[in-house]
């Protein structure tokens, strides 16, 4: 496919990035010279300097004749306007990346009004990610994601202690006909091996035949949802921090917000109901203590700084707060954050890449898509005879890092796939694969001549 990126930041790069996983024809826009020839001389791409907004640059590039074009440019309003003008200039789909609160309260009436397919917004799909990790305990729907014969069931394993320090190998004796296909330890979501060993307060993400996992689910979880919640803080009082505020709010959550801008302070108090807003440096010790931040249910830290984020989730959990999740936006961090015994942390730009890769390869190739504690996702795709993956054993496949084979429906059969098992064509092959791999599950999903599956 042909797609058109205005913006070339962290997200544009990102996106391009692992659209040429896929080997799809990628053209980026930027007003920054110098940050395109950076770009190029990396990436196989064709760049053009300029502003996005200019109908000549679009009918120059033949805009008509792309499939796709991302806005994300650092300004909402352009964002709308490129798209809009691409739409109205003969592109198929387009996609503009908004983050202002209010085009999230009328993004229906924008998408409806400006003829833009898509809006995507990363605080709003962080607080989603949040938001049903702590009112369900859990980030899958009740803990079981269901599609066809295969079910992917989420729990601690100290539900199921006999698991505690056996090898994943060793573990399939146990749950025969199951695969753990992905582990949390520490907030920190990894893809295990043979060796990999589990450890006590990790929770496991276990796929198998539907009947044996909702029998599994008996065993390991409670019934209904996680409904303990009552006091939650929110260190920051950015966008991010004001959707989770309205929602948690809204769900009958005690909720504060710390922010250190005083002029947010009052934009906040404006806009939020039932949420106490608290102006003040959530770093200040003395500040939690007059707060009482230790009967806190849960603490969420979304300020714009990463070592702010992980210095107030280490306090947190110095001071016994059960849940806590981090917002970190450099993947150099992610180590950190593991180390600190972090309950989740979530990367904005790797959800929102993930989100806008779906919509450009479309229902039609991705059967489903599930983003796993906002650091994995879980997808179905339809084999094909020309792809890499097809044809010979998973063994011998030599899948990266970070990406595993989970299931395969093949005709009405649910096939839990060992080394030796070897794809088809047409089976339905359900991949996990962590948000920080997407390129490499593009190129995974490839085929051998350099087309691409979503083609």
């Amino acid at each position: 496919m042909k797609i058109c990126i205005v913006g070339a930041g962290k997200l544009g790069t990102k996106v391009a990035n692992a659209l040429l996983g896929g080997s799809h024809s990628v053209t980026v826009i930027d007003k920054n010279e110098s940050t395109l020839q950076n770009l190029s001389s990396r990436l196989d791409i064709m760049t053009i300097a300029g502003n996005g907004k200019q109908i000549s640059i679009l009918r120059d590039i033949h805009i008509a004749s792309f499939d796709f074009l991302l806005a994300c440019t650092d300004r909402d309003e352009k964002n709308i306007v490129i798209a809009s003008f691409a739409k109205k200039l003969g592109c198929s789909k387009v996609i503009a990346r908004v983050r202002d609160p209010e085009h999230v309260g009328q993004a229906d009436f924008i998408r409806d009004t400006m003829s833009i397919d898509y809006l995507v917004n990363p605080d709003m799909a962080i607080t989603n990610e949040i938001y049903k990790y702590l009112i369900e305990k859990t980030t899958l729907s009740n803990g079981i994601f269901t599609t066809e014969k295969a079910a992917i069931i989420e729990f601690s394993v100290n539900a199921m202690p006999q698991l505690i320090g056996l090898r994943i190998h060793e573990v399939r004796q146990i749950l025969p006909n199951m695969l753990v296909v992905s582990i949390s330890q520490n907030g920190k979501i990894i893809i295990p091996h043979g060796d990999t060993l589990v450890c006590e307060n990790n929770t496991l993400y276990v796929i198998g035949e539907k009947d044996e996992i909702i029998s599994l689910n008996s065993k390991v979880r409670k019934k209904g949802k996680y409904n303990d919640l009552e006091k939650v803080v929110i260190i920051g009082g950015g966008k991010t921090g004001l959707f989770l505020a309205q929602k948690l709010s809204a769900f009958g959550i005690s909720t504060k917000i710390v922010e250190r801008n005083l002029d947010r302070c009052y934009y906040l108090s404006e806009h939020l109901d039932d949420t106490i807003v608290l102006h003040g440096d959530a770093t200040d010790l003395n500040l939690l203590e007059e707060e009482n931040f230790d009967s806190m249910n849960a603490l969420v830290t979304c300020t714009g700084f990463d070592e702010d984020n992980l210095l107030l989730a280490l306090l947190a959990k110095n001071h016994g707060i059960d849940n806590v999740i981090a917002k970190v936006s450099r993947g150099i961090y992610t180590d950190m954050v593991s180390q600190m015994g972090v309950d989740m942390a979530l990367n904005p730009l790797d959800i929102t890449a993930s989100s806008i890769l779906r919509l450009i390869q479309g229902r039609k190739k991705i059967l489903l898509s599930e983003i796993i504690q906002g650091q994995a996702e879980v997808i179905e795709i339809v084999a094909a005879s020309h792809m890499k993956l097809t044809s010979m054993p998973l063994s011998k496949l030599h899948l990266p890092d970070g990406i595993l084979i989970a299931a395969i429906h093949r005709n009405r059969t649910l096939i839990i796939p060992d080394g030796n098992t070897t794809i088809r064509a047409n089976d339905r092959v359900i991949i996990f694969c962590l948000l920080s791999k997407l390129t490499d599950l593009e190129k995974v999903i490839n085929t051998p001549d350099g087309s691409s599956l979503f083609r």
